[in-house]
């Protein structure tokens, strides 16, 4: 099982995967772990049990507990046991991983995506001058915090409509 991120094709492991990609990140709650890009693997196994393989958005995240823990329930409701979630640290997650889908689904909500890709680099990470306002979208933001709710976004908040608004950092 390689933890690249791509629904597998064996109908048994693509069930799995399918059923991981139900749960919900619990910090941002309209992205599923497929949307965000942590879910990395999944399998079924010969005794009817199944494997997870997800990345944490960084290795300090709190929710990891809890998406273990909702991962393990939403499994064992379909009648896989038993579940075992492995998390893996190599590769680190990159806001690459994160589907199309899953940035529409965060402007929706009002959380502005990363934009653009994160390079492979050593040094400090720059945050990009432009932030676009996912409620009006104008481009006349101002940085308030380096870390906003959680240790992913930046706080920012629009010149034009006034509204703060959380920045997905480009990861």
């Amino acid at each position: 099982m390689d933890p690249n991120g791509i629904r597998p094709s064996a109908p048994a492991d693509a069930e799995v995967w399918d059923i991981a990609a139900t749960v919900n990140d619990p910090e941002i709650p309209v992205l599923s772990i497929a949307d965000l890009g942590i879910l990395r693997a999944a399998a079924s196994t010969e005794d009817g049990g199944a494997i997870v393989v997800i990345t944490p958005t960084y290795s300090g995240c709190p929710a990891m507990d809890t998406i273990t823990e909702d991962l393990t329930a939403a499994l064992h409701a379909k009648g896989y046991a038993p579940v075992q979630v492995q998390t893996v640290l190599k590769p680190a997650w990159t806001t690459d991983w994160m589907t199309e889908e899953g940035k529409r689904k965060l402007r929706e909500y009002g959380i502005t995506p990363p934009s653009g890709s994160a390079p492979v680099r050593n040094g400090p990470i720059s945050v990009g001058l432009s932030v676009k306002c996912p409620r009006c979208d104008s481009l006349q933001t101002k940085e308030l915090a380096r870390f906003g709710s959680t240790a992913c976004k930046a706080l920012y908040q629009c010149r034009s409509c006034l509204e703060p608004f959380d920045y997905f950092k480009v990861l």
